[in-house]
């Protein structure tokens, strides 16, 4: 078992749910309560990772990246070496990648505070940022654990845009996932079977974990 490439997928993960938490929450936020009618755009633009073939996100993502690229070349000008085929490249893609998985749960749970609670804070004097703090985090928390929780899950099985921004580096870009290709492809297949099935519980854990959240199995059922 390829313990290398466990270990930096857990860590690409990690990292991109980190961030994708702290960007996602005002997204979410934004696409729930704003008035805009042309906010359709911008939601078909989260959700497309959702429809677009990852090889196809991959090759965009390369390309605005690239060293003839305008980021690219500001990258390399900042750090002194290019951002395609390196560990942060990987980052930037899986979070395009995953948007939609922490957006759309979060979304999902700002859109159903009650907004007579919002139009009370209002009332008293609250600014939107405490109003955000002391009603809508509180009342959002599953949600926002759900979208954590997938987005994680999403990022760590990653393969068509991890291979193509990154390519297969050992100890830089090998994911896990490239990790059994590459295992498949040599025909060591009680190695990537093993791999394979770590992940399968893995994936299984995180989805029997969310629908429990959703479930709120621990709540007090309600007197008939």
């Amino acid at each position: 078992m390829d313990w290398t490439a466990i270990a930096l997928s857990v860590r690409l993960a990690t990292i991109v749910a980190l961030i994708l938490l702290v960007l996602g929450l005002p997204i979410a936020y934004w696409l729930t309560f704003s008035k805009w009618r042309g906010k359709f755009l911008v939601e078909g633009v989260v959700a497309l990772p959702l429809v677009l073939p990852p090889t196809v996100l991959g090759l965009y993502v390369l390309m605005a990246i690239g060293s003839q690229s305008p980021i690219g070349r500001a990258w390399t000008a900042w750090t002194g070496h290019g951002l395609a085929f390196t560990f942060e490249g990987l980052v930037l893609a899986s979070i395009l990648y995953s948007l939609p998985f922490a957006v759309q749960p979060f979304a999902s749970a700002f859109s159903q505070v009650d907004t007579t609670l919002l139009d009370a804070s209002a009332t008293l004097g609250a600014s939107r940022w405490r109003t955000f703090q002391r009603i809508v985090l509180p009342l959002s928390v599953e949600g926002i654990v759900t979208g954590l929780v997938l987005s994680f899950a999403h990022t760590l099985g990653e393969f068509g845009v991890v291979l193509m921004v990154g390519g297969n580096l050992p100890g830089i870009t090998r994911t896990v996932s490239i990790s059994i290709y590459d295992q498949v492809q040599a025909f060591q297949y009680g190695a990537a079977h093993k791999t394979a099935l770590l992940l399968l519980a893995f994936s299984f854990a995180v989805l029997a974990s969310v629908y429990a959240i959703l479930r709120k199995p621990w709540a007090v059922p309600a007197l008939s």
